[in-house]
């Protein structure tokens, strides 16, 4: 017997959608007859467990509604009884249990996946980590799990933008050398346009449609508000609570992405809770399975790794060994810099802040930035004209320290 086969069906009975045959056999290399019986005889166990009617039936509905409200068994009773129930308080007290049982059956079941099938993907939003100087880093990690053999890619990053999911994925496809055949999202903006429900199917970004279709998997998403679905990766994020063991550990961005690095690693060579083994020697059998890596050209163009810097309290950023300017509202966050012919961009998420020309200088202002600081705390009694011409005076001496 399929033991795969058959938890799959028992989950589409459990969410009342008769399934595609043809599809969940291709997706479990097996014959669509095998499928079809496992649903009819599912169907014939049902029917056989149908009991006479009961004088319970018309209030079922009602009853399992308050039941995951968390309401007891004596009080949905006081309340039906309002609306003509006539039966017995034990007839519902069983009803409730058998309820609670299915309820707990279909939050515990443990959907696995043959290898190289499939990954989870999510995200542990907005952790904050402490650096050894006391200043906060607000940052993002982007997580994904192989469901076989649970080897995991964590990256840390500073948005959740769909460039910067595209990135962390690329970068995920070439540390497992490979890619799995879909890949189950929540119902994350950058993926899905419209959930999917019990009633219809996800709407997938335009966008990421295509990159999918490049990187060659599937798009998978979850029901919504069912998390268990996607429990692998949960237990994945409940992890990253780990990294507070760092605080007042690491000086900068730099060194927090390998700690980030050094902990994924630890949790690849770790023995699984799930499968009693090391994720790593799991994944020798696994690989075998994945799909080939897309083209390495279009592969690099979405793996990318920003330059991270933090805007420090004088409100500018280090950028080798020389210090460049910004706006004082971007002091405390996390900026990405790029270099290009000669020239530094400094860019909050995708807002170019502001612009420098590479120098040797240690201290490099624009003109609008110094007004800002200057306004912004020891001169903010002085009017405009006297801060200039401050500026006038002093902006070569600035250059020379």
């Amino acid at each position: 017997m399929r033991k795969d086969i058959l938890e799959f069906v028992e989950r589409m009975k459990k969410e009342g959608i008769r399934p595609n045959y043809s599809l969940i056999a291709r997706r479990y290399n097996c014959d669509y007859r095998t499928v079809k019986k496992y649903y009819e005889d599912e169907e014939k166990e049902e029917k056989a467990k149908k009991k006479r009617p009961s004088k319970l039936d018309e209030y079922k509905e009602v009853i399992k509604e308050k039941v995951e409200y968390g309401v007891t068994a004596s009080e949905i009773c006081r309340f039906i009884k309002k609306k003509g129930y006539q039966g017995q308080y034990t007839i519902l007290r069983d009803y409730v249990k058998e309820i609670k049982g299915d309820m707990q059956k279909k939050a515990t079941i443990r959907f696995e996946t043959n290898p190289g099938l499939q990954a989870q993907v999510d995200w542990k939003e907005r952790m904050k980590l402490i650096s050894k100087n006391g200043e906060v880093y607000t940052v993002d990690i982007f997580l994904m799990i192989l469901g076989y053999s649970r080897l995991k890619y964590i990256e840390l990053t500073i948005n959740k933008e769909q460039d910067t999911l595209f990135s962390c994925l690329a970068n995920a496809f070439q540390y497992f050398d490979g890619v799995p055949k879909e890949i189950l999202f929540d119902n994350m903006r950058t993926v899905i346009d419209q959930s999917r429900t019990r009633y219809q199917e996800p709407v997938i970004n335009n966008k990421f449609y295509h990159f999918s279709k490049d990187m060659g998997f599937e798009v998978r998403s979850c029901i919504a508000y069912r998390p268990q679905t996607k429990g692998k990766v949960e237990a994945l994020a409940k992890l990253m609570n780990n990294l507070a063991v760092y605080n007042n550990e690491f000086e900068d961005y730099e060194e927090l992405t390998n700690i980030v690095k050094n902990f994924n690693e630890e949790l690849n060579f770790n023995i699984s809770l799930a499968t009693n083994e090391i994720p790593w020697e799991r994944f020798e059998k696994e690989k075998e399975y994945l799909n080939p890596l897309p083209n390495q050209d279009l592969l690099l163009h979405f793996h990318t790794r920003p330059i991270v810097r933090k805007v420090s309290k004088e409100s500018m950023i280090t950028y080798n060994k020389s210090k460049y300017s910004v706006p004082t509202k971007y002091i405390g966050k996390l900026l990405t810099v790029k270099e290009e012919n000669s020239i530094l961009h400094i860019y909050y998420n995708k807002e170019l802040t502001n612009s420098h020309k590479i120098s040797k200088r240690k201290f490099n202002y624009r003109r609008e930035d110094m007004i800002d600081i200057l306004e912004s705390d020891a001169f903010k009694h002085y009017n405009d004209e006297e801060i200039e011409n401050y500026i006038n005076q002093n902006i070569s001496i600035y250059d020379y320290l």
